[in-house]
């Protein structure tokens, strides 16, 4: 039988080794840096889209959060009226699961979404926070801001850590850069 200095080591251990298994964990996750005009080459669709609902559940043991959105503009793709896009996380049963760098929507926002999937089924985010693009209204002016934009995110090229992406730009200049993308695609 363990004494209380024993017990006491032994939950420190088993504490310090759990500390140590988050860190991993934490840290298992790194994104690269993905350009624009990949997004729009390697997405099967792209539109705004004006968030409808959020659900989330369980799924094979994990929560996952399924958001209905209405599509207000397609710009790449053959989509339907009204768009599931499925993300890691969520709240359910009492329990919240964050996954870093996984977009979450509110309902009444517009976006404008990179996506993969199938026409009919559930989509997924291209590239997570790199294929989300918030839409807001400044002063009477739509503006557009890449919610990676202010994240630090791996670039392959240069082999650092870097903060860059669409921010804050009038929503017709972003349009000029989406239409050129997907024409550089097509090419």
């Amino acid at each position: 039988m363990m004494n209380f200095v024993q017990r006491r080591r032994f939950l420190w251990k088993v504490f310090l080794v759990g500390l140590g298994l988050i860190a991993v964990v934490a840290n298992a996750t790194t994104f690269a840096r993905v350009s624009f005009r990949e997004l729009a080459q390697q997405s099967t669709a792209v539109g705004r889209f004006r968030c409808l609902s959020t659900e989330s559940k369980w799924y094979n043991g994990e929560i996952w959060t399924e958001t209905r959105f209405e599509v207000m503009e397609t710009s790449k793709g053959s989509l339907p009226e009204l768009v599931s896009v499925r993300t890691m996380g969520g709240a359910a049963a009492g329990l919240r699961s964050r996954v870093e760098g996984v977009p979450e929507f509110r309902p009444g926002e517009q976006v404008y979404l990179f996506l993969y999937g199938t026409a009919g089924g559930t989509y997924q985010v291209m590239g997570w926070q790199q294929g989300t693009f918030r839409i807001r209204r400044d002063a009477g002016i739509e503006r557009v801001t890449q919610d990676s934009a202010a994240t630090l995110i791996f670039d392959p090229q240069t082999r650092q850590f870097r903060g860059r992406g669409v921010r804050n730009i009038p929503i017709a200049i972003f349009q000029m850069k989406l239409k050129k993308a997907l024409e550089r695609e097509t090419n």
